[in-house]
């Protein structure tokens, strides 16, 4: 054998390619075409029709969630408008084959396609450096394109210097601009380009897709990893994928449900739906029992709770929308036992439990120690799941009696769910009158007779409602053209019907009646009224009623005030509630419960119309203006 011979034996070796370094799969299988981009169907039918009809834009805005296609849209865009061939010498949408510069555009290098990020150029010396060489031709390709990402990071003073060069560039020059915050984008911007809506991707193309990828790489995935896949990557393919790439170096190239769960720290479906079922049969200590056995096998309390909370939404989206079973990324255990949970709980239940999961979720997100925040928000949760609802409670207590309270009840036989007999939404039942009123009798009788009802209050609890009608009074006769303030009601009522609050909340709080006579009014002063009362009344009523008005202190000293007479009834009547047989068993039944307020059944508004005459020529005084005469 020669030297030479072995000389280049020796250097065969050295000289042998390299394997090509790895690339992520985003990058990997970034579309280069669209027909490779996936989910963006409407944009891409309409940019078709503009290259098919030579109806091409000077500038194009696109705006979506991260990883939906931004970026790879607008090279797209750039190597359409530039694709050549040696057939081919003019943009096109159907690029079959590679071109001239495609390759350098795609990988970013492309002299005549100018990629900027906006995030650190966000200056207006970067748009007046875009503004000085848009005047001179591309160097090789048909257009000169500039593609500004995060456009919504540019200074005012950028946008305003771009605003002349975007609305009248040359011909040779395009525009793509990227963003995630359209709404900081100026309507000045917007206005100069065609804005295109990149949408989530739906997770029936995401999981198709991503089989796709994991066939192309010989990698065995199971359709629950996908799912939980989807699922996590709410819509953006970059996020599908980079989740793909980790899962597949976790489980050493096999991708399990149960290994993706590990990587991304979620809750076993079936084991939350468990939780869930445990939770709606009021029991806690089984719920505590499942929350600790998850959080031994490595699930966050956290994620626990938002777990909940999904499939809580789910559960309550199915009462609604069966149809939402058939969405790719819900599971067949998934839609089987949430719609069987739909049809047996009541949408009451469901929007407290979503509402008390919430606040969990804030809880753990402020709390230093996650899982016993958990552990007592589902506390809270079986003991709100156990309870019966006002109405229940009122209709067992008169079927059953006092003493006979439920207890826990499973879903479906919940006292709050739907099969409780009662109508989901109705009315509390109410007591019977014990007689009719008779002819004649005031409305002050007929609402002392009338019984209390039970209001539900935040929280599942129940508290009773007797506010009876304040009793109307009879106005004295007035001679023909006069107004006539039959007592001090109508005096509040007519300051409340001129949107006079201060006033308003001045009588009923300081002026104690003795006599209201047509023109005259006496009363008494509770202690605390403003020095300047009686005089601001007197140039009132003169504006309301456009007549004189006399208004005295009388030394009878009155009676009590419009407030007082509230406090007197209240309190008489919470103590009237409080000794009725059946409230007094649900006060029994709930330790620490009390009454807050009271409603009468008959009350349909908080005070009786007072009956205020007007005069003869209808003057109630100019709006406007103020009569500041004494």
């Amino acid at each position: 054998m020669s030297d030479t011979e072995v000389t280049e034996t020796a250097a065969g070796p050295a000289t042998a390619e390299k394997p090509e370094p790895y690339r992520v799969l985003a990058r990997k299988y970034r579309p280069r075409s669209f027909d490779d981009l996936i989910g963006q169907e409407p944009m891409v039918r309409t940019l078709t029709n503009a290259f098919e009809t030579g109806r091409i834009a000077q500038a194009w805005m696109l705006t979506g969630v991260r990883g939906v296609g931004k970026t790879t849209t607008a090279r797209i865009l750039a190597r359409a408008l530039n694709y050549e061939t040696d057939d081919i010498h003019q943009p096109t949408i159907h690029m079959t084959g590679p071109g001239v510069h495609c390759q350098a555009i795609m990988e970013g290098r492309h002299v005549d396609v100018v990629e900027m990020d906006a995030a650190s150029h966000t200056g207006i010396d970067d748009v007046r450096e875009i503004i000085a060489q848009v005047r001179y031709r591309p160097v090789s390709a048909r257009y000169k394109v500039y593609i500004i990402d995060e456009v919504h990071m540019l200074s005012n003073q950028a946008f305003n210097g771009l605003l002349k060069t975007l609305e009248e560039p040359p011909e040779h020059v395009k525009f793509v601009f990227a963003t995630t915050e359209i709404r900081k984008v100026p309507i000045t911007v917007l206005s100069r380009c065609q804005r295109f809506d990149l949408r989530r991707v739906e997770s029936a193309t995401l999981i198709q897709h991503l089989q796709k990828i994991a066939a192309a790489e010989k990698v065995s995935v199971e359709d629950d990893a996908l799912r939980l896949i989807a699922r996590a990557a709410e819509g953006s393919v970059r996020d599908s994928l980079s989740l793909t790439d980790q899962a597949i170096a976790h489980g050493a190239g096999t991708v399990t449900a149960l290994a993706v769960r590990d990587m991304l720290g979620l809750a076993d479906r079936v084991r939350i739906i468990d939780l869930f079922e445990t939770l709606m049969a009021g029991d806690a200590a089984g719920a505590l029992k499942e929350l600790r056995e998850q959080y031994a096998s490595g699930a966050d309390p956290a994620v626990v709770i938002s777990e909940l909370a999904d499939f809580t939404h789910l559960v309550t989206t199915l009462r609604y929308v069966p149809e939402a079973t058939n969405d790719a990324a819900v599971s067949p255990i998934e839609a089987e036992r949430g719609l069987d949970l739909s049809k047996r709980l009541s949408i009451r239940t469901l929007g407290q439990i979503w509402q008390m999961l919430l606040k969990a979720g804030e809880e753990l997100r402020a709390t230093t120690a996650p899982r016993q925040a958990a552990e007592m928000a589902l506390i809270r949760i079986a003991h709100a799941a156990d309870l019966p609802s006002p109405d229940d409670l009122l209709r067992m207590l008169r079927e059953g009696g006092a003493g006979k309270l439920p207890a826990a009840a499973a879903p479906g036989t919940s006292p709050q769910g739907g099969g409780n007999g009662a109508p989901e939404g109705s009315a509390a039942p109410r007591h019977a009158a014990s007689g009719s009123p008779a002819t004649g009798a005031s409305p002050s009788a007929d609402a002392a007779t009338s019984p209390p009802r039970l209001v539900a209050s935040a929280g599942g609890g129940a508290r009773m409602d007797m506010r009876p009608r304040p009793q109307a009074q009879t106005s004295p006769q007035a001679s023909p053209g006069e107004v006539t303030i039959a007592g001090i009601e109508a005096l509040a009522r007519l300051a409340e019907d001129r949107r006079d609050s201060l006033m308003r909340v001045s009588i009923r709080r300081y002026l104690r009646p003795v006599r209201f006579q047509p023109g005259r009014i006496e009363v008494g002063l509770a202690e605390g009224a403003p020095g300047t009362l009686l005089g601001d009344l007197t140039k009132r009523l003169h504006h309301w009623t456009g007549q004189r008005w006399v208004v005295t202190v009388s030394s009878a000293g009155g009676e009590p005030t419009l407030d007082e007479r509230d406090a007197q009834k209240r309190a008489s009547l919470i103590d009237d509630a409080a000794a009725d047989p059946e409230v007094a068993a649900i006060l029994a039944s709930f330790p620490g419960a009390k009454i807050t307020n009271v409603t009468l059944r008959s009350e349909s508004q908080d005070e009786v119309d007072t009956a205020i005459a007007a005069p003869a020529d209808d003057y109630i005084g100019d709006p406007d203006e103020f009569d500041d005469e004494d």
